[in-house]
């Protein structure tokens, strides 16, 4: 069974907007509201993680 292109454009955009296996939109939406702590438990990752993930978005 062959995947259409659309799907396979998708899957492919889906996996470009993630960092440690979060969604980029997602995670913008909660950080505006939420704290670090409150991130990186809502998320699965360290206090760290969501200071690094915070400057890649930052810079992009």
């Amino acid at each position: 069974m062959e995947m259409r292109a659309s799907d396979k454009n998708n899957m492919i955009q889906k996996a470009e907007n993630k960092l440690f296996g979060i969604d980029f939109h997602d995670f913008i939406q909660k950080e505006q509201t939420d704290t670090m702590v409150e991130l990186a438990t809502e998320f699965g990752l360290t206090v760290g993680d969501v200071r690094k993930l915070k400057k890649r978005l930052e810079r992009s």
